[in-house]
């Protein structure tokens, strides 16, 4: 299985909903101190988002306390302004791209092959980190969950996929996790995608995605991963829609901060293990 940021120098961070914008701010911390060296400007961008005059000024007093030199914020309503030369050169020059929450189906629709996009992409590779919460993490793969059922998603066809924004391949992100009981939705698309690993973010709770597939888990809460690798047999391929999926032998792991995972190997990383597959991959 291919690693899943491929050969990009910077770091994907992807952040379950919910995250503190206004007290010890935690995981932002964790987003900023990856910051690429002699670059403290953040592009926030509120696409996703129903309310961007609410969320933008948080996330501006937000990064701002932490030391950015500027915080550039970019609603981004459609797909001309998607396009503005004024708005990609102020990704260009940014060394953090923030995806706030929202509908991640407004930003596939929105960024989906526009300059706003190609930007941030280039960013990536060039070492920026590219970080989203809620919708704005949902959307990171290239493959995302954009809608079904949490309390019984364990039924064919009830979990609604299309293509996400493509920073990451092999992986299902599924934020608010916890609260919001999605255990079933992530366990769906295992049955029918089962070399997708699935990434289940509680609120307040991120994975620091490093280059060469190592998985970072911060933040207070939880990061679910349910690995559908080895699974044994399912009944999905033989249902009807709306029926009830069997499966046997997906593998569930709790991680949380300090602990990773070895996405390539499919190995749990405790913590002192964590530190010496990041030095090793440096």
């Amino acid at each position: 299985m291919a690693h899943p940021l491929f050969s990009a120098a910077g770091h994907l961070v992807a952040i379950g909903g919910a995250e503190d914008r206004t007290s010890d701010l935690e995981i932002l911390k964790n987003v900023f101190a990856l910051t690429p060296e002699g670059n403290r400007e953040v592009a926030v961008i509120a696409t996703a988002s129903g309310i961007p005059k609410q969320v933008l000024p948080e996330y501006e007093a937000a990064f701002s306390r932490l030391g950015a030199s500027q915080v550039h914020l970019l609603g981004i309503r459609d797909r001309r302004e998607a396009a503005d030369a004024d708005t990609v050169r102020r990704i260009e020059k940014s060394g953090i791209i923030f995806f706030t929450g929202g509908d991640q189906l407004r930003l596939t629709n929105v960024l989906g092959g526009s300059p706003v996009l190609r930007a941030v992409r280039k960013r990536l590779q060039d070492g920026a980190v590219v970080a989203g919460t809620s919708a704005g993490a949902a959307a990171m793969p290239s493959t995302m969950i954009y809608n079904g059922a949490a309390a019984d998603a364990l039924r064919k066809g009830a979990v609604n996929m299309t293509s996400g924004l493509g920073f990451v391949d092999g992986l299902i992100i599924d934020s608010h996790f916890l609260e919001r009981g999605r255990f079933t939705r992530l366990m769906e698309v295992g049955a029918s995608n089962p070399e997708h690993l699935g990434v289940g973010l509680g609120e307040d709770a991120g994975v620091i995605m490093h280059p060469h597939g190592i998985l970072e888990a911060i933040g207070p809460g939880h990061v679910i991963l349910i690995d559908s690798l080895d699974l044994a047999s399912s009944n999905i391929a033989d249902l009807d829609m709306g029926k009830p999926v069997a499966v046997e032998h997906m593998i569930l792991h709790a991680l949380v901060s300090g602990h990773g995972f070895d996405v390539e190997a499919r190995r749990y990383l405790v913590p002192h293990e964590l530190s010496a597959a990041l030095a090793e991959s440096r």
